[in-house]
């Protein structure tokens, strides 16, 4: 039992639908049996969501953990909780309840970190002006290579998706000046080295996609692929003589081997052409597919820290929060990963 996983998983905004997820991910004893979970929140705000689902929607009792058998590390907070209201208030405790899971994985009490959904505009409006929460976590542990790597198991074949973005929280028009040379090769070294790791993959496949329509149609629809980007990937062949490279795939067409491969079609072939993973190169360019694919059981896990992070790949919820009709299966999937990947890593 003592080398079962330790892992904190923090409340998120406490007025969206954390609370709810995480009570509703816990009542289930598969989740929970192979690892020890500390939640680090506040433990009024989650009796407050226990007893009002009990009371106010179609929940029976076993579908809800009772926070009263639940390790809690309590923080304290000066507002009271409305549901689907989010504020100044609750966007600051989600802020520190990220900050006090992070000080104690760095002190080695978790070897993993699951984090509840956060509101990116009440953390600005309570004065911090991180883009998400990936941000946050690379800060303190000290790192300035990191990446968000998406991965989901399909119902249908078991077959596993995973999906890293070049760039993540910048706008559109910034991508082209942003993306170049160096951090294309960051990212990748990045995923190479996450697949090793944390799967197990000696020579993975790599898919990565192009930026422009496809690929920029020989500079037609855009110069960047001709200009550089095919260049890099000539060069990353040539370095990684192990990993096989596909691309510059054009992104309209790149996603449609990994749906096949999601939903199946009894082709085992297909399955086995698949790539193990898949680069694209800003946010939507990778978070489409992988949210029409995979909504409910994506996850969200930070590559290049220390530690384990992993997270639920949907939001708040605020105009959901209090019916008792969030979907946990995410939350579920994350504390899963979470407890997969730290138990390969306590054996290396």
């Amino acid at each position: 039992m003592s080398q079962l996983p330790h892992l904190a998983i923090t409340l998120g905004d406490p007025a969206g639908i954390g609370g709810e997820i995480i009570l509703k991910a816990l009542a289930d004893s598969s989740i929970t049996e192979n690892c020890y979970i500390t939640i680090i929140g506040n433990r009024d705000y989650l009796q407050t969501t226990y007893k009002h689902l009990q009371q106010n929607s179609n929940l029976k009792p076993q579908d809800l953990a009772n926070p009263e058998n639940l390790d809690i590390i309590d923080l304290p907070s000066p507002t009271s909780l409305t549901f689907g209201q989010g504020n100044v208030d609750t966007g600051a405790d989600s802020f520190n309840y990220l900050q006090e899971a992070i000080t104690l994985t760095l002190q080695g009490k978790f070897q993993a970190i699951v984090t509840a959904p956060i509101a990116k505009s009440l953390w600005k409006a309570a004065g911090y002006n991180y883009p998400g929460q990936t941000e946050v976590l690379a800060t303190r542990a000290g790192v300035d290579k990191f990446g968000m790597l998406f991965v989901a198991k399909s119902p249908h074949t078991s077959w596993t998706l995973r999906t890293l973005l070049a760039t993540t929280h910048i706008p559109l028009a910034e991508v082209p000046s942003t993306l170049n040379p160096q951090l294309m090769s960051l990212k990748l070294d990045l995923l190479i080295e996450c697949l090793h790791q944390d799967f197990g993959i000696e020579n993975p496949t790599i898919a990565i996609a192009g930026l422009n329509p496809h690929s920029g149609e020989a500079g037609q629809l855009g110069v960047e692929e001709k200009q550089w980007l095919q260049f890099w990937l000539e060069e990353e062949r040539g370095k990684r003589p192990q990993t096989q490279l596909i691309g510059l795939i054009p992104p309209d067409t790149m996603w449609v081997q990994p749906g096949q491969a999601w939903y199946g079609n009894y082709d085992y072939q297909i399955q086995s052409q698949a790539a193990d993973a898949y680069l694209a190169l800003y946010h939507d360019q990778g978070l489409i597919p992988v949210k029409l694919m995979a909504f409910d059981r994506a996850i969200n896990t930070t590559i290049g820290l220390p530690f384990i992070r992993t997270s639920p790949d949907h939001g708040t919820a605020f105009d959901l929060a209090g019916k008792g009709i969030a979907n946990p299966n995410s939350m579920k999937a994350a504390i899963q990963l979470g407890v997969e990947l730290a138990t390969i890593r306590n054996k290396c």
